[in-house]
């Protein structure tokens, strides 16, 4: 591990930043709404991974102190905040400008490849192992969002529940995003939705509507809590039991996780006897799956690139690398 993440001793603690804390909170929140980006590397990038992994687990085992309850309550508020101010905004830039923002979230994710390479030095062959291991992981997950797995179409309380823990669980490991892993079972799409309805009643103090959404919100955010403890606690095991193959998996995660984000692609109108997200068009609702504000649930096709997307897109890509790159030098601790 770098200096700047190990943990601090109990008997000599150093106050861990908080608004280091909130902005790597929101950075966490943001990529937690956009497939391929993950809150994980955020958070490993601003410089507070261990501190935020140690402070969760100390409190799910209910081992309270100031600095972990300030660490998680500043990354909460700052993930809280992005969530409920940027849900719309996301949404509605992966619709119309699909190739700009993937090419962007590509460099984001793999500007966490040399964080997380420098926490593994010295890189050994336990440590290329679990690159391996992160590499099929990540990759499986992909076959099976090409092949179709966003379809699984896990419903009702149950469904709500994995998907928040599925999402908590990308909240804490880097190369996992939370939003690809809602893509995966289905479930991205409700839940996004559902975050705009409820923000939508509330600024309208329409309590009947928030209460219309407490059916997806309160399941989601019991799994959440779910997702975080358990993960917290297993990686922070992991992290000191078998450091170097383990943060081998996560670079493996990273490395693989942009195979999933083609830029090039665009949604296809539907045509009577397509599925889409489990619905079957028909000549009843064709009109309304055709409207723009359904282009979300499109089906993708690839498209060839124009001149100025093709030197647009490596662009973005270094953009993004480069992004990630600032924030880590802004998370580094000041000697």
């Amino acid at each position: 591990m770098n200096a700047e993440d190990v943990p601090n001793p109990e008997n000599n603690p150093i106050p861990v930043p908080m608004i280091r804390c909130g902005l790597g909170g929101v950075l966490m929140g943001l990529a937690n709404l956009v497939p391929g980006i993950s809150g994980g590397t955020m958070l490993v990038a601003c410089g507070i991974y261990t501190q935020f992994i140690d402070a969760v687990s100390d409190i799910t085992r209910l081992r309270f102190s100031k600095n972990a309850v300030l660490t998680l309550l500043m990354v909460v508020i700052g993930a809280g905040i992005a969530i409920g101010g940027f849900a719309s905004t996301i949404h509605w830039a992966l619709v119309h400008h699909r190739w700009i923002m993937f090419s962007l979230f590509i460099g984001l994710t793999l500007g966490g490849l040399p964080i997380l390479y420098k926490m593994g030095k010295p890189i050994g062959k336990d440590t290329f192992a679990g690159l391996g291991i992160g590499v099929i992981l990540m990759g499986t997950l992909v076959i099976l969002q090409e092949s179709g797995a966003s379809g699984i179409g896990l419903t009702g309380p149950i469904g709500f529940i994995i998907g928040g823990a599925a999402a908590a669980s990308a909240m804490i490991l880097p190369g996992v995003s939370g939003a690809f892993l809602l893509l995966l079972l289905g479930l991205y799409t409700p839940i996004i939705e559902s975050i705009k309805e409820t923000i939508s009643a509330m600024m309208d103090a329409n309590i009947s509507g928030v209460a219309d959404q407490l059916g997806v919100i309160i399941p989601v955010g019991i799994g959440v809590l779910v997702g975080v403890g358990v993960v917290s606690n297993a990686l922070r095991w992991v992290l000191h039991k078998y450091e170097r193959i383990t943060i081998g998996v996560l670079l493996g995660l990273i490395l693989a996780a942009p195979a999933g984000l083609y830029p090039f692609r665009e949604g296809v109108p539907p045509e009577v006897g397509d599925t889409i997200k489990d619905t079957l068009i028909t000549e009843e609702n064709l009109a309304q799956m055709q409207a723009p504000e359904e282009a979300k649930d499109w089906n993708q096709q690839l498209f060839t690139p124009t001149t100025g997307q093709v030197i647009g897109s490596p662009l973005l890509i270094v953009l993004g690398v480069a992004c990630t790159i600032g924030i880590a030098r802004l998370g580094r601790e000041r000697k």
